[in-house]
């Protein structure tokens, strides 16, 4: 088993991952002092509880917890205040109280929808994450928790940090490939922003990684997870340098959010925003391999690198204007000098940006 500290002072936590730590469940949690005198939510999806929300509770049963269920629809619909509202009943009349948890089982939905509910059910009770895909190895860590709103993603929402991470690495077996290559789009990420020698080990490794080798999962995930918690704990309320992380997410929240939450996974929606920054950087001065170099590193990966042609640039443009990281009207974008290191850029052109859209619909790319 890898362990991983993210380190928040009194709101530090372990990320744990390895094989077969599911059924262990009911240990983890006591280990980390939940009481079993109070009820436990569980929030999980359809696609998820066949596969391993019996393993979970019983788990969890057999060391003494009492159990709350909330299954929701899989995908970003769910990310949504009625569906908050929904488990919000489920927590209510389940008759959570201060010293329950809230325990998200799922990908990157479940997880921002359930620690939603953690962070305001009687003002924020405990939160665990169990991602069960390879793209919650970024969601799950750093204790970023919302729901979308039509207008943008993630607008609702607050930071509350969870107890611990417990990433049970067998749960990515029953992923599909195009999960599979979604999630590992954040992977890629990290190294983009922070390591340029682990960027390259995902592209020479991605024959692996997309076999979900365990060997190379369990180290692609830790060293992805590493580079999450140095950030996050340098800066926890994205105050500065956390921002970093939202390379490819600027453009990528904005296709999100002008196809509608469904079409586009977020991975490969974010694949696509990478390219974008790339190009952007091009723009820019700053080196002329960038773009060449990030889109053959996602494309080893089946990630898509083009924007489709049934996206308007002006409905893109207001979608950004929409996002969080825009102060007054001025286009911020995470941009890249390197492969391996970024910078925070304000001030950028609108009309730049508009290029940039023009020129991420070239070449032979397409959506997958």
């Amino acid at each position: 088993m890898r362990t991983v500290h993210v380190d928040l002072g009194e709101r530090s936590y372990p990320i744990y991952i390895g094989s077969g730590l599911l059924p262990q469940a009911g240990a983890y949690l006591i280990k980390h002092g939940l009481s079993a005198k109070s009820p436990h939510l569980i929030v999980t999806d359809d696609k998820v509880a066949p596969h391993h929300l019996d393993v979970l509770k019983s788990s969890l049963e057999e060391a003494g917890f009492r159990l709350v269920v909330s299954v929701v629809q899989s995908g970003e619909g769910s990310k949504s205040l009625q569906v908050f509202e929904e488990v919000m009943t489920s927590a209510i009349q389940g008759g959570l109280d201060r010293n329950s948890s809230v325990i998200a089982l799922g990908g990157g939905v479940v997880g921002d929808l359930a620690g939603f509910v953690a962070a305001t059910y009687m003002r924020g009770i405990a939160f665990i994450q169990m991602p069960t895909t390879i793209l919650a190895h970024d969601s799950s860590v750093g204790g970023k928790v919302a729901v979308n709103h039509p207008l943008a993603k993630n607008m609702i929402g607050a930071f509350h940090q969870p107890e611990f991470v417990l990433y049970d690495l067998n749960t990515l077996m029953t992923l599909p490939p195009r999960e599979v290559s979604a999630g590992l789009a954040e992977m890629v990420k990290h190294g983009l922003i922070r390591d340029a020698a682990f960027a390259y080990w995902c592209k020479d490794h991605a024959a692996d990684l997309l076999a979900l080798d365990l060997d190379a999962l369990g180290y692609g995930l830790e060293r992805g997870v590493a580079i999450k918690a140095d950030v996050v704990s340098q800066d926890e309320r994205e105050g500065g340098l956390r921002a970093i992380l939202n390379l490819g997410h600027t453009i990528g929240h904005a296709i999100e959010a002008v196809a509608g939450y469904g079409e586009f996974l977020h991975g490969e929606a974010i694949s696509i925003g990478m390219a974008g920054s790339a190009l952007l950087a091009e723009a820019l001065g700053r080196g002329g391999e960038l773009h060449k170099e990030t889109t053959a590193m996602l494309k080893a990966l089946n990630l898509p690198v083009v924007l489709p042609d049934h996206l308007s640039e002006d409905d893109l443009m207001a979608a950004m204007m929409h996002d969080k990281k825009f102060k007054e009207n001025t286009m911020v974008f995470i941009v890249p000098d390197a492969i391996g290191t970024v910078s925070i850029v304000k001030d950028i052109p609108q009309q730049l940006v508009r290029d940039i859209l023009k020129q991420l619909r070239k070449g032979g790319e397409t959506h997958v």
